[in-house]
C-alpha cells in the first residue's frame, strides 16, 4: 500500500482514493459474493435447514486434489439441498465448494445451475452418484475437505443486512454508513430509501469516523493522486468520498480503498448520486 495514501485525505477536490490488494479476512483469498449469517456456520454437522436468500450464479471447476473412488452409499442418502433452494446454508455450501476450486464466483445463497454443476463434478470425482443435489454423504465429504467459512467469506460480494442506524442519522438527509455491517443507508427524515454494501480503507489508510457533509460532487472524477477512476464521487472529508469502484464490483471485500467509501453497484450509486445534494449529512460509524 502506498505510503502516500495518507496524503490523499488532505487533498480537496482533485485527490481521491484507490483500491488496495488487502483481503478482508487477512489471508489473500479471492472473492466470493455477499447478507450476514443468522447463525455460526456449521463446523461438522449438516445444517438444519435453509432460510431466505437471493443472488446470481457462479462458475464451476474442480481442482481440489482429492482423487479416486469415494463412499458410494448402498441406499440413497438424505438430500439436504437441491436446485431452487436458497438461504444461508446454501451460501455455506457454495463457500466450501469455492475453497476447493469447484466454484469461482459467489457465494450467492441460491442453489443455481453452476452450483448444481459444481456439486455434480465434486460427486463424480469421489465416486458418488452424480445427482447435483447435496445429500448427507456429499456434505460430509465436503466438510472433511474444507474449513468453516468466515463471516466475510460468506458475504464477500454483498447481501448482508444493514446495521441499525446511528442516532445521528435519524433526522434530515443523511448518508448513514456503518463500518460494522459494511453498509450504507440513504435516509431522509428517519426513513431508509436505499441500502447498499460498501467497503472502506485498510488499516494504514482508514476511512474517517464522524459526522461530515457532502461538499462536492464529481460525476466522472479521476483521482489526480492515484490516476484512478472515481465515478459518482461525493466528497465528504478531504479527499475521501463515496464513489463507485469497479474493483469492488469485481473482487468484493478481497480489496480495500485508500480511505474512500466504495460502492459496487454502479446503477444504484448512479441513482443515489442524483438524489444527494451538497450539504447533505454523512455519518460514518461503527
Amino acid at each position: 500500500m502506498a505510503t502516500g495514501a495518507a496524503l490523499a485525505a488532505l487533498v480537496w477536490g482533485a485527490a481521491g482514493c484507490t483500491v488496495q490488494p488487502v483481503d478482508a479476512d487477512g489471508d489473500g483469498r479471492p472473492p466470493v459474493r455477499i447478507e450476514l449469517p443468522s447463525r455460526t456456520p456449521s463446523a461438522g454437522q449438516p445444517p438444519s435447514g435453509t432460510d431466505s436468500g437471493s443472488g446470481a450464479g457462479a462458475g464451476a471447476g474442480g481442482r481440489d486434489g482429492d482423487s479416486g473412488a469415494g463412499d458410494r452409499p448402498s441406499v440413497p442418502a438424505r438430500v439436504l439441498w437441491s436446485p431452487g433452494d436458497s438461504g444461508r446454508d446454501v451460501r455455506e455450501l457454495q463457500a466450501r465448494l469455492r475453497q476447493i476450486a469447484w466454484l469461482f464466483d459467489g457465494p450467492t445463497g441460491t442453489y443455481d445451475g453452476p452450483t448444481r454443476e459444481a456439486v455434480e463434478g465434486f460427486q463424480g470425482k469421489r465416486g458418488l452418484p452424480r445427482t447435483g443435489r447435496t445429500d448427507t454423504v456429499t456434505w460430509q465429504r465436503l466438510l472433511g475437505m474444507t474449513r468453516e467459512p468466515g463471516r466475510w467469506e460468506l458475504y464477500l460480494m454483498g447481501g448482508q443486512p444493514a446495521a441499525e442506524p446511528d442516532a445521528r442519522c435519524r433526522t434530515g438527509r443523511v448518508l448513514c454508513i456503518s463500518k460494522s455491517s459494511r453498509t450504507l443507508r440513504w435516509m431522509v427524515d428517519g426513513r431508509t430509501l436505499t441500502t447498499l454494501p460498501v467497503r472502506f480503507g485498510s488499516d494504514p489508510t482508514p476511512t474517517r469516523d464522524g459526522v461530515f457533509a457532502v461538499y462536492w460532487k464529481s460525476r466522472d472524477h479521476v483521482s489526480t493522486l492515484y490516476d484512478s477512476p472515481m465515478p459518482y464521487a461525493m466528497f465528504f472529508s478531504g479527499g475521501q468520498a463515496v464513489h463507485f469502484s469497479a474493483d469492488f464490483a469485481a473482487r468484493g471485500y478481497a480489496g480495500s480503498s485508500h480511505g474512500c467509501v466504495n460502492v459496487r453497484d454502479e446503477a444504484a450509486i448512479a441513482r443515489l448520486y442524483e438524489q444527494v445534494r451538497n450539504g447533505d449529512k454523512v455519518v460514518v460509524h461503527w
